[in-house]
């Protein structure tokens, strides 16, 4: 049988609070909202989960350190909307929000030709975040 998709992925940030805000201003009018806040599996600190469709986005507090831009670790995670026009209103929202813009909304012909638009962003942390309309890969 085969899986049906990733059910959540954790983010370990520098300031909960300060990401938290950042991910509902830019995402929280297309849908994501705040899921549940659990106890770690360390005792130490609360993770907070933010749903967004069928997945779930973990926050938790890092111990220390930097992300870095394709260091090992993340390279970017995508959001998938339905139209290009929830991809213009979430880019502006990050602008709004200040967050680093590392590409206008386009059309990304080396993924799928037009039927693939989307914009690639820096979340607080400097975590490559993209939001994307594809076409080609419809919601399920």
């Amino acid at each position: 049988m085969p899986g049906v998709g990733i059910q959540h992925l954790d983010l370990a940030v520098a300031d909960v609070d300060r990401s938290l805000a950042f991910y509902n201003a830019v995402l929280g009018p297309l849908g994501l909202a705040e899921y549940a806040r659990f106890q770690t599996y360390r005792g130490t600190e609360e993770v907070v989960y933010l749903q967004f469709g069928h997945s779930w986005i973990g926050i938790r507090p890092a111990d220390g350190g930097a992300h870095a831009h394709y260091e090992v670790g993340i390279e970017h995670f995508a959001f998938q909307v339905d139209t290009r026009e929830e991809v213009d209103e979430a880019h502006e929202r990050c602008r709004e929000a200040g967050a680093p813009i590392q590409t206008p909304p386009e059309e990304h012909y080396e993924y799928a030709g037009e039927d693939y638009y989307s914009f690639f962003a820096f979340d607080p942390d400097g975590i490559r975040i993209e939001v994307v309309c594809d076409r080609n890969h419809p919601r399920p």
